[in-house]
């Protein structure tokens, strides 16, 4: 019997799609960033930056991610010459926020929301082989920790009490948080105002008061 094999009627439209955002230094990624989305992202970043000083828009929509990939992406990010601003969509969830910190502008849709929470992990194997892995994902959590306590000006074990009771944030008290730096307006992406950075508009939130 012959076989017929369906096509994605939108597939090249997509593809084309992501070519132009590429084309204006706009990287889009959602969904979940594991370690094969996390080398694709980071080779997207690193081509940018190569090419242009100029810098990258980094749009996050419903962004949550592996551990591993998402430290991988902290690292690029680290490490990139061009500045990158990411936006947040949506839902960004556990070691995602620690993709979103390491940029260094920072902004959110208005209804976009930010959960603080641990990662899922899940361990099996022999007890030195859990017991080794367990450490490394020690290590691993300590990087995004830090990095989250680093950008927010906040201590590290509020980080981490605030990852265990899986806290969630609006935009407006993401800006207060220390997360993000501003809100996004109508058009503030494409014709960003006299004096402020592009992409970056409205008036920030006050610091949210931080317990003693």
């Amino acid at each position: 019997m012959p076989t017929r094999v369906w096509q994605d009627p939108h597939a090249d439209l997509r593809t084309r799609l992501y070519e132009r955002l590429l084309d204006k230094r706009i990287v889009l990624a959602s969904g979940l960033l594991d370690d094969d989305a996390a080398a694709r992202l980071s080779a997207q970043l690193l081509m940018l930056d190569a090419e242009e000083e100029i810098p990258i828009r980094l749009e996050l929509q419903n962004l949550r991610a592996e551990l591993s990939a998402a430290l991988t992406v902290m690292g690029i990010l680290d490490v990139l010459r061009v500045p990158v601003h990411a936006c947040v969509s949506g839902e960004i969830s556990g070691p995602a926020l620690g993709v979103l910190a390491s940029c260094p502008r920072r902004s959110g849709y208005p209804n976009a929301s930010f959960v603080i929470a641990e990662p899922r992990l899940h361990l099996g194997g022999t007890v030195t082989a859990v017991t080794a892995r367990e450490q490394q994902m020690t290590r691993m959590l300590d990087t995004l920790y830090f990095k989250l306590a680093e950008v927010t000006g906040r201590e590290v074990d509020q980080i981490r009490e605030d990852a265990r009771r899986g806290r969630t944030l609006t935009t407006a008290q993401a800006i207060g948080y220390g997360l993000i730096q501003a809100q996004e307006t109508p058009g503030s992406g494409l014709r960003p105002g006299p004096g402020r950075p592009p992409g970056m508009a409205g008036p920030a939130a006050p610091p949210e008061p931080r317990p003693r």
